[in-house]
């Protein structure tokens, strides 16, 4: 594993263990060139995913961009970083067991989405203005309004 200060090739694993979620290894290296010491992360990938874009662009799937798309949403909101990299591993999975290798990047919202209305519902409202394109406030209210309605305890 090359050294993210110095470029050295040669950095030595001093201590390897499982996330918590047994999802990946997390390894502390140390580089013996420069003296600095860095984490890296082990995970398994079942296939070589493509997203494909709105306007048919087609790009890596990146587990990072999804996860810091996750991490905006629910700054600042009560969510322990353990939730939000079990639930990044779960779309992941589910994306990755699908059998498809080209997504939609539109599924991919989707699947945020409805993770983050289970996860924290500030977050869910964010995310949605970003993802539907919200431009004045009356789009908030219009969305806001159809969690209320959906959220309201059905009467037998």
């Amino acid at each position: 594993m090359r050294c993210p200060f110095c470029g050295n090739d040669d950095t030595q694993v001093k201590d390897s263990r499982p996330t918590e979620d047994n999802s990946a290894i997390r390894r502390r290296r140390f580089c013996p060139e420069c003296g600095s010491r860095f984490t890296t992360f082990e995970r398994v990938q079942l296939r070589d995913l493509v997203v494909v874009k709105r306007t048919g662009k087609r790009a890596p799937f990146d587990r990072d961009k999804l996860a810091r798309s996750l991490q905006i949403a629910l700054r600042k909101r009560p969510v322990e970083n353990e939730r939000l990299e079990r639930v990044v591993n779960s779309i992941v999975r589910r994306l990755e067991s699908s059998g498809e290798t080209e997504i939609p990047a539109a599924q991919i919202g989707l699947m945020v989405m409805e993770a983050l209305r289970n996860l924290d519902p500030v977050a869910y409202v964010r995310y949605a203005s970003v993802y539907k394109n919200f431009r004045e406030a009356k789009d908030f209210e219009e969305f806001v309004g159809k969690i209320d309605q959906d959220m309201e305890p059905v009467e037998d």
